[in-house]
């Protein structure tokens, strides 16, 4: 890993730096914002729904912004202002005692990952050239070893108050901010002779890209499963008093997998220059993952009570999740890669924009419906909602296998202009 990532540019280490620290700063809040708006602002749960929604909204919703204009104006300008609206958003929630401030800091947090989440990526495609599935492996390996560490820190920080952790979280991104504007190179901006009109319409009117999107929307929906469907799995497979332990089993042993397996998956399958069978079959895996859950119920449902019972239950379901976990090892870097790869040098962040808000949009639907099949099926562990994934990811994987028969994925080959220092 560490050979890899001083093999890389510049500017995409201190990207990587910058992704790890960013998502301390992001998680060692927003996992305790419900708790906080509940209890001590004693909103309903239905106007904190609003609230969390509204800032996931304004972040998967605004991608298409934050990748525009990370083409027109520079990615480097705006992943500094993205950095600068979330230490705002931040710093808002240390104030706000009130709904209208606390939407608003919802607002701005969310609209700034709209703005550096597009930018930071089409910085790292064009810039890592030819190592861009590594860069992007090692992009994943970081935003994981962030959001492990964050909670943590977060646990220790709340018992000081929800605003102190808010106010440090603002100080982070504030840092963030300032460390890219004084390290972070800068990279000339390609000339526009068009409008933004055309550039959408270059992105909209893209077949080839749009077949590619359309087959790999469901990563995102499989990969969140993680937040709903097994979530619900480790803590009805736990008993109450253990369901936060196995919750957080759950979540430390993927994120352990992630990290420790992502550079050496991408190490051994980055060997081939067509990607189109590494995609297809980490999406088969990510399928097949929901499967053991089920298939393992009523095999340990009678294993008895206590410590040892609440063990032997939810390992099928930490087992689901690591093998999940190998499947976005296989796929995640080389979609991100292929993004690039479609885009060339000009509308990188436009093409990274469209895909995240196709991907956002897609998982919203599939993860309400795949809550409505659960309660149709009576639970978490139930077949429906584990073949519905399934069914999912095997077949984006049969459609991937299609595009890359057809020759409509890009060749590992095409690559930028060569690696910058």
């Amino acid at each position: 890993m560490r050979t890899t990532f001083l093999a890389l540019p510049k500017g995409v280490r201190l990207l990587l730096v910058n992704h790890l620290v960013g998502h301390i700063g992001f998680y060692l809040l927003i996992p305790f914002l419900a708790d906080y708006l509940l209890h001590d602002l004693a909103l309903s749960a239905a106007v904190v729904g609003v609230v969390l929604g509204v800032r996931n909204l304004s972040q998967q919703g605004l991608f298409l912004v934050g990748g525009s204009a990370a083409d027109r104006l520079g990615a480097r300008g705006v992943i500094m202002v993205g950095l600068a609206v979330r230490a705002l958003g931040f710093a808002l929630f240390a104030l706000g005692g009130s709904l209208p401030v606390v939407l608003a800091a919802a607002i701005l947090t969310g609209f700034a990952g709209a703005l550096f989440n597009p930018a930071v990526r089409a910085y790292i495609a064009t810039d890592s050239g030819s190592r861009s599935a590594e860069a992007f492996a090692l992009f994943n390996v970081f935003g994981n070893a962030g959001s492990a560490i964050g909670p943590v820190l977060g646990t220790v920080l709340i018992a000081a108050g929800f605003r102190i952790s808010a106010l440090v979280a603002a100080v982070i991104f504030v840092v963030l901010a300032v460390v890219q504007w004084v390290l972070l190179p800068a990279r000339p901006v390609p000339a526009h002779e068009s409008g933004i009109g055309a550039d959408f319409t270059t992105v909209f009117t893209d077949r080839r890209f749009w077949a590619f999107t359309l087959a790999l929307m469901p990563m995102f929906a499989l990969q969140s499963q993680i937040y709903f469907l097994l979530t619900l799995q480790a803590q009805d497979s736990a008993d109450p008093r253990y369901r936060a332990g196995a919750v957080a089993a759950l979540f430390v042993v993927e994120t352990i997998a992630v990290v420790a397996l992502q550079v050496r998956v991408t190490t051994v399958l980055i060997r081939r220059p067509r990607r189109g069978p590494a995609m297809a079959a980490g999406m088969a895996i990510m399928g097949v993952s929901f499967l053991i859950a089920p298939a393992a119920a009523g095999v340990v449902t009678g294993v008895g009570s206590g410590l040892a019972g609440t063990v032997l239950r939810v390992v099928p379901v930490v087992a689901g999740a690591v093998v999940l976990a190998i499947g976005v090892t296989a796929v995640q870097p080389f979609v991100n890669e292929s993004i690039g790869r479609f885009a060339g040098n000009r509308l990188t962040g436009t093409y990274f924009g469209a895909f995240y808000l196709a991907s956002g949009l897609f998982t919203v639907v599939a993860t309400s419906l795949s809550g409505a099949v659960l309660d149709w099926a009576g639970g978490s562990l139930t077949w429906p909602p584990a073949l519905l994934c399934a069914g999912t990811g095997v077949l984006s994987a049969v459609a991937i296998l299609g595009l890359h028969r057809r020759a409509v994925l890009p060749d590992a080959d095409i690559a930028h202009s060569g690696d910058r220092t």
